[in-house]
């Protein structure tokens, strides 16, 4: 049996039509992710995501309503969120929770045709969000505040969270984000979404079980690592001493590098443009000069340049959007993701289940309990 990769670093596991990154590229569909970030509204980029190709006017119309119109959750989820110890709880494992709750409240659940899965995919694209900002104000002691028919799925975004509506750079900011992260090829969580309903288990499931795998530091968390940081940090001088104290003990620079760019990754400029618009329209520019600064000193000194994480992380602080909530926000956009690989898997099928190389004990001799 042929050895694997640790990681299954550079193991190609599937085909797939719909993201892809070569050198140093990465595109949704084909389409060049510069060319998305800069001209699409993120309705766009699901529809493109889950249809291969780009909406018409008509088509794109009808998405954004049927997404506005579907953010209302059930209430007996609410009243959920409202029975945990909220002091505590990490906020993806109440999304985690709530997301698998959705399922009991959808008739159509176990249906598994593919318009039934389509119909699916809408809802939860639309409700995830809903669930994210009703758990982040009802935290707080706010009531969850209904999303406008009128706004498009960024601007409710904001809404919901922050009950006020969002000036236009906020909004901006949000969908570049969305956009941004919304699909990456075969990463740890769409991998483990395609496995999950590989064995022809419910939507539901596999966007729970990507849940899980978001949450982990070493993938969805790393724009909290990131803010974390800055935190520590304080202010620009303290930068630099701060890095190469982390540097001198080996340890790991959260969004810095990318296993799968090496030239740099692509995302990172608009976030970064965006960073220095809203650090500085809320008064905290500091931020993003921290931020410069240690980019450029990582990449002068160990030849990293920043992945997407590091700069998501001082935009959302300056849309106001609590630190640990940085991954369910993560979370709401990759869902488009993680839902056009579910379909892509349904329509082309076969169990995923590969091997294992044993590096065990080779035939021991088996004694008995009394004789052990």
């Amino acid at each position: 049996m042929t050895t694997t990769t640790k990681g299954l670093e550079g193991v190609v596991a599937t085909q797939s039509s719909i993201s892809s990154i070569i050198d140093d590229q990465l595109t949704y569909v084909g389409y060049k992710i510069d060319d998305l970030a800069k001209n699409s509204s993120f309705e766009e980029v699901i529809f493109l995501l889950w249809n291969q190709r780009l909406p018409k006017q008509d088509e794109l119309d009808e998405l954004k309503k049927e997404l506005a119109s579907n953010m209302v959750v059930p209430e007996a989820i609410i009243k959920h969120l409202h029975s945990y110890d909220l002091s505590t709880v990490h906020p993806m494992t109440a999304l985690r929770t709530a997301v698998s709750m959705l399922g009991l409240y959808d008739e159509e659940a176990e249906v598994m045709e593919a318009q039934a899965n389509k119909r699916k995919a809408i809802r939860i694209q639309a409700k995830i969000a809903s669930i994210v900002t009703a758990f982040a104000r009802i935290r707080k002691g706010k009531d969850p505040v209904q999303p406008k028919l009128s706004y498009n799925y960024a601007e409710n975004l904001l809404f919901m969270l922050n009950g006020k509506e969002p000036k236009e750079i906020e909004v901006e900011a949000m969908n570049k984000a969305l956009v941004l992260h919304a699909d990456h090829e075969l990463n740890a969580s769409t991998f483990t979404a395609r496995v999950c309903v590989a064995t022809l288990s419910d939507i539901y499931s596999g966007v729970t079980a990507a849940i899980g795998a978001l949450k982990g530091p070493l993938h969805g968390g790393a724009n909290e690592g990131v803010m974390k940081m800055l935190t520590e940090i304080g202010e620009e001088e303290n930068a630099i001493p701060y890095i190469q104290e982390k540097l001198d003990n080996k340890e790991k620079i959260m969004g810095m590098g990318h296993r799968v760019y090496k030239g740099g990754d692509p995302r990172a400029k608009f976030l970064k443009e965006m960073s220095k618009q809203l650090t500085e329209l809320i008064g905290e520019p500091k931020w993003y000069k921290m931020s410069v600064k240690i980019e450029d000193y990582i990449k002068d000194h160990k030849g990293l340049p920043a992945n997407v994480d590091f700069y998501s992380a001082s935009v959302y602080h300056s849309l106001g959007i609590d630190h640990d909530l940085f991954t369910p926000i993560f979370a709401v956009s990759r869902t488009s993701g993680w839902l056009a690989h579910i379909l892509e898997q349904y329509a082309n099928n076969r169990l995923i289940r590969p091997r294992a190389e044993y590096t065990g004990p080779i035939s021991p001799e088996y004694s008995t309990i009394d004789k052990r």
